[in-house]
């Protein structure tokens, strides 16, 4: 029986689930994922993401009960990093600095930013420190892919850095090569899609999954800016209706009303063309975007590799295949590992492999 002081507790709070487990050295010992479906998500439509805290904590702590862990008992708690200024990759230690900008949502509203929240909660009552490990935020961006293209708007680096890095990770292990030597395109595939470029270690360009790219479950990705324009200045939309609609009521829930891809699939089975032709859509979105970060790469690629939920989905990755196998090679990571990642972080601090960084570290940021 593994010892419970060196267990750790991970959060994951995503936009249509909660995951969290019991992770020793050895890897995951109890892992649990609820679902939050549209009618839940409807519940707390228009409030802060923070008045999800409790609801979500509250459902943790039931599970965690019934399956007999003791909160007190943890080593330490990690939870998914959110929407925080630019950072380095690693693993930070939740301080006051980083709960206030939380808290603020400066950089705007995300279920990831429950992470930190939840895991000090917990931390809280085990006495133990809280951290998070590669948020949203990371950013290895080389320098011309800042760049829009107006100096009104610069782009900014937000995607699925947790899981991306740990799956590049993995397959370099896998394969007994050195991330840093490996030249990759990496595509997680969840409610938001992150197609991204790994070059030196380091992910050097990736699509902003809350405004750029290709759709998905329940964002637009990329919209023609033009006709975007004229729907802003329409007055037929509040902005709140619209920050919806880019960020939570967009993508196949703007199409189809669901955001689940089961339910998508199901009705493509039915004969429903309108489902189809969406998930068609998505999937060639997706392709293209993969190609663009096979040129960013210069046409010197590795492996492509795809992960998230919908790398479940046979009929998606088919379909994907058709338009990725003149890249590169493919592999296929059926879900995440994002988790396993938070914990391997957390196990490299308490084992004295790797320094926890705070948030006001300056040597931390990269460019605003």
């Amino acid at each position: 029986m593994t010892n419970e002081s060196s267990r750790v507790l991970v959060l994951n709070p995503g936009s249509t689930s909660t995951k969290f487990g019991v992770y020793t050295k050895d890897g995951a010992e109890w892992v649990r994922t609820i679902r939050h479906g549209d009618e839940e998500i409807a519940r707390f439509r228009g409030r802060p993401m923070l008045a999800r805290l409790e609801y979500r904590a509250g459902l943790i702590e039931s599970a965690l009960e019934e399956a007999g862990y003791k909160t007190a008992r943890f080593a330490a708690v990690a939870g998914r990093g959110g929407l925080l200024p630019p950072m380095a990759c690693g693993t930070y230690l939740v301080d006051e600095a980083m709960v206030e900008e939380l808290r603020l949502a400066r950089r705007g509203e995300h279920a990831s930013n429950l992470g930190a929240l939840l895991a000090l909660r917990f931390a809280g009552a085990a006495g133990v420190n809280a951290y998070i490990v590669d948020p949203v935020t990371v950013d290895e961006w080389q320098a011309c892919a800042r760049l829009s293209g107006s100096p009104l708007v610069e782009r900014s680096c937000i995607g699925h850095a947790l899981n991306t890095k740990a799956v590049a990770r993995r397959f370099a292990r896998e394969h007994e090569r050195a991330y840093e030597e490996l030249r990759l395109v990496v595509i997680h595939m969840g409610s938001g899609i992150t197609v991204s470029a790994h070059r030196d270690g380091q992910m050097i360009d990736n699509n902003n999954a809350t405004e750029e790219g290709p759709f998905g479950a329940d964002r637009p990705g990329g919209l023609p800016v033009r006709e975007l324009v004229k729907v802003c200045f329409s007055g037929r939309h509040t902005r709140e209706e619209l920050d919806r609609q880019v960020l939570g009521d967009g993508g196949l829930f703007a199409y189809l009303g669901t955001r689940d891809l089961l339910e998508v699939e199901r009705r493509i089975d039915a004969g429903d063309t309108e489902a189809a032709q969406v998930f068609e859509a998505m999937v060639y979105q997706i392709g293209k975007e993969a190609g663009a970060m096979a040129a960013v790469l210069q046409g010197k690629v590795d492996a492509v590799l795809l992960t998230g939920g919908m790398a479940y989905s046979e009929r998606a990755v088919k379909l994907l295949s058709g338009y990725l196998e003149w890249i590169a090679p493919i592999t296929v990571y059926p879900g995440e590992d994002e988790l396993q990642a938070l914990a391997e972080g957390v196990f490299r601090v308490l084992s004295g492999e790797e320094r926890a960084k705070r948030l006001g570290d300056t040597d931390n940021h990269r460019r605003e």
